[in-house]
């Protein structure tokens, strides 16, 4: 696995398109403009996408967001995990975000991203030891590692180590 290179979790680039940001290129149609520059107009007129754009989302399982209503929950054709959002999605919002000029939005949303294959009760340990005077650094950069090792999620482990360098000073 490449270095993480701000081009999602498993990015190779352009040539490859196989990251986050090359899902979310292929279900926006989101382009270069000649001379190289982006044009992010598809991704901020397709928002919100659930509307706009319905046929483009799926769930991490799979399913498609027009096949979510109540009636397929009632019959047990769709479980809590097909309820779950998808990396792919949140990096679409990150994409819209970006294009807004939020960028620390962006950047949160793609930490967000990071966490879809982290469990709950580890998520939940996380968040307890980020709050004030509830941990270590020694602890915050041991959950660091564990993120970037297991989850690959580099940018939740490198926030932490900031909270770490906080904790520290």
């Amino acid at each position: 696995m490449e270095p993480d290179s701000g081009r999602g979790r498993i990015g190779r680039g352009r040539e490859g398109d196989t990251g986050l940001r090359g899902a979310a290129r292929r279900l926006t149609g989101c382009v270069r403009a000649p001379g190289g520059k982006r044009t992010m107009s598809s991704i901020t007129d397709n928002y919100p996408l659930s509307e706009k754009n319905p046929d483009r989302l799926t769930t991490p399982t799979g399913a498609s967001w027009n096949d979510i209503d109540l009636q397929s929950v009632l019959d047990g054709t769709l479980s809590m995990s097909d309820l779950r959002i998808a990396p792919e999605t949140l990096e679409l919002q990150a994409q819209i975000a970006e294009s807004a000029g939020r960028s620390q939005l962006a950047e949160n949303l793609r930490r967000a991203a990071e966490l879809v294959n982290v469990p709950e009760a580890r998520i939940l340990e996380v968040y307890q030891a980020l709050r004030p005077g509830r941990s270590t650094p020694e602890r915050l950069e041991q959950l660091a590692g564990e993120l970037e090792s297991q989850y690959q999620a580099r940018r939740c482990a490198r926030f932490l180590r900031e909270a770490a360098q906080a904790y520290d000073s």
